[in-house]
């Protein structure tokens, strides 16, 4: 359906048609499935590699210059790829992982592991907004290093690593988008073969509306969360 031939009422029309989210419902569901999947391979890594790289800064609890140094750079390397490079980059691993290149759980790997830096990144940053005298306290009291890791820094930063949660979360929504020129299926997939390619400029929209509601819901509930956090933090 092209706009030179039809008016943009008829093109809004038919972008609520049952014929067009009869395509935009199952590449929908692949969308959230590659989110949800991601993400959470990204949550545990992340958060990870995140607390790594906070106890082994110089001023960290546990000072480990050389490991710091080596794991920050890598990190920083990887974050210095654009998205694009980034999906073609690991596309390979996720062949060696899961024995095709393609395909909705090959590029959750990729998603998973463009986005993992990022998000290691933004829980350090979420760290490093703990209190130091609050940490000085807890050994003062003769706390152990994991017992300050879990008992003291990560419940202090937990509104803010919602938050960097949640950016994450919608850069990886962003991605499956991009993912869709590489055979991930999904709405990028039905946006580029249909909305690009074919200039059906209802099936485009259609997944326009789709991803504007994922990401407003992403957003509504991580601020949510954030703010119960903060509160329920203040209370104690």
């Amino acid at each position: 359906m092209s706009l030179r031939s039809n008016s943009l009422w008829e093109v809004l029309k038919s972008t609520f048609s049952a014929k067009v989210w009869e395509e935009i419902l199952p590449a929908t569901w692949d969308t959230l499935y590659m989110v949800s999947v991601a993400a959470l391979i990204m949550l545990v890594f992340g958060i990870a590699i995140g607390v790594l790289l906070y106890i082994t800064r110089a001023d960290g609890i546990f000072p480990l210059k050389w490991f710091n140094r080596i794991v920050g750079t890598i990190v920083n390397c990887l974050r210095s790829l654009p998205e694009m490079i980034m999906i073609i980059v690991t596309l390979p691993l996720a062949r060696l992982i899961l024995g095709k290149g393609y395909g909705a759980n090959a590029c959750v790997v990729a998603l998973a592991a463009s986005c993992i830096p990022m998000f290691a990144r933004m829980v350090e940053s979420a760290l490093l907004e703990v209190s130091k005298g609050k940490i000085e306290a807890a050994k003062a009291m003769g706390s152990n290093t994991r017992q300050i890791i879990f008992y003291v820094i990560i419940p202090e930063s937990k509104a803010s690593m919602v938050r960097a949660f949640t950016t994450a979360l919608i850069a990886i929504v962003s991605m499956t988008a991009l993912a869709g020129n590489f055979g991930a299926g999904g709405i990028g997939d039905i946006a580029v073969r249909y909305g690009f390619q074919r200039y059906q400029h209802d099936m485009l929209f259609a997944t326009i509306i789709v991803l504007i509601i994922i990401v407003q819901l992403i957003q509504f509930l991580g601020d949510k969360i954030s703010n119960i956090l903060l509160k329920k933090w203040h209370m104690i």
